[in-house]
């Protein structure tokens, strides 16, 4: 396994759960108008896609979610086969691979367990895909998630709130502060995850659509000349960037920001989010 600036390159097949979900409400889930988006690209330029309503959590899944899946399931993550997976080690300050480590423990057995109302990490896409098919449901496309985010509009704001990442002294996002990887100030209160919505909830009324941890998308993508000398596999993109993330460095809680890694890729700041049409 190669580690490329944070994203982890790995490979296994995907395990199906062996249980369907009961009937779900859908009351922790929010209507996203359809319209026409002017999607903007990090080049500069931009193209009209027509967006269907659809609906999306108004939060990202959460450690107890996923672990009340799991126990109704036998599902057993890619992390827990491959019996390790991508941890940053604050320390070190550089990313490994770490035996053990996995969704209840994210940064490994000699770390605290992950807190239930925190969004779930070290799942892959193939994890996140198997959760979202157990609720009967599916993962948002790249561009529905960014629709959400620009709260169903063309607003040109950077972040989903607006402009600047501190309004009236507080923060809006769970971020690096200071300099990745040398320092992290901690002054939005948190090294690693949030809860789930503390930050507060967008226009739309839906939260962590920037920071906290990366969300899984549906959508593929090729890899990039660098990455497929080592891994020729398609990735799966993610979006709106995670606490890891520093502007100097990754500026991937924008709304236009995203990032990818293979199917199978675990990772200590990377969760989902589920949408339904």
């Amino acid at each position: 396994m190669s580690l490329i600036i944070g994203l982890l390159i790995s490979s296994s097949s995907c395990h199906q759960p062996q249980a369907q979900a009961q009937s779900f409400a859908h009351a922790s889930m929010i209507r996203v108008p359809g319209g026409m988006m002017i999607k903007q690209f990090e080049d500069g330029t931009s193209r009209s896609i027509a967006i269907k309503s659809f609906q999306l959590d108004a939060d990202l899944v959460t450690v107890k979610q996923f672990d009340d899946f799991v126990k109704a399931t036998g599902y057993i993550t890619d992390a827990q086969k491959f019996g390790n997976s991508a941890v940053f080690d604050f320390d070190k300050k550089s990313w490994e691979m770490l035996d053990g480590a996995y969704y209840l423990y994210p940064q490994g057995k000699d770390h605290t367990k992950a807190n239930p109302d925190h969004p779930v990490t070290q799942v892959s896409w193939n994890d996140a895909l198997a959760y979202a098919k157990w609720k009967g449901e599916r993962l948002p496309s790249e561009f529905e998630w960014e629709w959400a985010a620009r709260n169903a509009s063309n607003a040109r704001q950077t972040y989903t709130w607006g402009e600047k990442l501190v309004e009236d002294g507080k923060y809006k996002a769970n971020t690096w502060q200071g300099s990745f990887p040398e320092k992290n100030t901690e002054e939005d209160g948190f090294l690693t995850t949030s809860p789930v919505g503390y930050f507060g909830k967008n226009q739309l009324g839906i939260s962590d659509m920037g920071g906290n941890v990366w969300q899984w998308c549906a959508d593929k993508v090729a890899p990039t000349a660098e990455e497929a000398q080592s891994d020729t596999s398609m990735r799966h993109v993610s979006k709106g960037g995670s606490f890891l993330c520093d502007p100097s460095v990754c500026h991937g809680f924008r709304i236009i920001g995203s990032s990818s890694s293979t199917a199978e890729t675990s990772l200590m700041h990377t969760g989902f989010r589920c949408a339904k049409d």
